[in-house]
């Protein structure tokens, strides 16, 4: 494209600028135009420059002889006309201006900064413009995820993570912890419809485009109603200490409840204690009783439900030091309570006898 600065001689350098950049834009590619004088622009388009937001760009043109003006223009805006700074962004500084070279500096580049920008130069005999465009990439930013979120179980759970980029970033979810490559999805949102306490946990969000990722995590937290492993009956001799357990998994943590017959047990009654932690409950017997012996009901108790189990307390019997001398000869008394022991030898002089009398 070629272009001339109309008025260079007679007008300011400020509108002669301002003139040569409408001029850029409002004619068509390729088409000479001249203005008073016959002098001809000469334009050049530079290839395309990336730049990653929050880094450092460096615009430069070169410069040639008898060079009586220079200016750096951002689409409509003069950043600097020679050494005289007409920006107001702190971020542009000169860097370097003389025969050879016209440098400015963009510190800290952000998304308003792309667009095109020309480095417009007035010789002796004609103008010439350097334009260059330049693409600001942007990484991703997760601008939008869901809360943290409590369910019960059944329930449709929908998941959303929106981001900003540029390029326009992927998004995906994952099933962090526990990991679960099943549970996946490769777009802004995440359907899990009528969950399980099996899909409580730790989902991930990730954002990513060329230049970075970006990722977000939310926690999901499965309410349900408790369940009760089945009790274990347990034998515990006279007087001494004996142990019931009760386990239950429930989401929130149930509350324990122990039961004789129709009757509640509370810690610290008749020589019980009741221990609760997290998902376990423990009933104490420190000096088990005759009356203590029977059965017992655990039940666990949240706010969607209850469960309970059953357990036995029985008494074992200890052998005695009369029953341990006993052997499999013994024959037991019922009236007297004692024993008579007959040995071979016994028996044999028995059977002499009887056969004595019979003579």
């Amino acid at each position: 494209m070629k272009m001339v600065v109309c008025g260079c001689c007679a007008a300011s350098w400020r509108r002669c600028v301002v003139m040569s950049l409408r001029l850029l834009f409002l004619l068509p590619a390729g088409l000479p135009v001249r203005s008073q004088g016959e002098s001809q622009s000469d334009n050049k388009q530079m290839d395309n420059i990336t730049v990653r937001q929050g880094e450092t760009l460096f615009l430069s043109c070169s410069q040639g002889d008898f060079v009586t003006h220079t200016a750096w223009l951002n689409r409509s805006s003069i950043l600097y006309a020679g050494e005289d700074k007409w920006s107001v962004d702190p971020r542009v500084s000169l860097v370097t201006l003389n025969q050879d070279e016209f440098t400015i500096k963009i510190e800290d580049v952000d998304l308003a900064d792309e667009g095109q920008y020309i480095c417009a130069v007035q010789t002796s005999s004609r103008p010439r413009t350097t334009s260059v465009h330049i693409i600001v990439q942007v990484p991703p930013k997760i601008v939008n995820l869901s809360k943290d979120l409590v369910v019960n179980e059944g329930s449709n759970v929908t998941l959303m993570c929106l981001a900003n980029g540029k390029p326009e970033p992927a998004i995906g979810w994952r099933m962090l912890s526990p990991s679960d490559d099943s549970l996946s999805s490769d777009s802004e949102v995440l359907e899990i419809p009528f969950i399980s306490r099996y899909r409580a946990g730790v989902y991930e969000c990730t954002a990513s485009n060329d230049i970075a990722v970006d990722t977000q995590t939310v926690e999901l937290t499965v309410n349900y109603p408790p369940s009760v492993s089945d009790g274990r009956d347990v034998g515990v001799t006279l007087g001494q200490r004996g142990v019931l357990q009760c386990e239950a998994d429930a989401v929130p943590e149930a509350d324990f409840e122990w039961y004789r017959d129709d009757r509640r047990i509370f810690s610290d009654f008749d020589g019980i204690e009741i221990e609760d932690a997290g998902g376990f409950s423990k009933l104490t017997f420190f000096n088990v009783s005759e009356a203590d012996y029977g059965n017992y009901t655990c039940i666990a108790i949240n706010k969607l439900g209850s469960a309970n189990t059953s357990i036995i307390l029985y008494e074992i019997i200890e052998p005695t030091s009369s029953t341990l001398l006993q052997g499999p000869g013994a024959v037991q008394d019922g009236n007297s309570g004692t024993s008579t022991v007959f040995t071979p030898t016994c028996l044999l002089l028995i059977v002499l006898l009887q056969l004595l009398l019979k003579f």
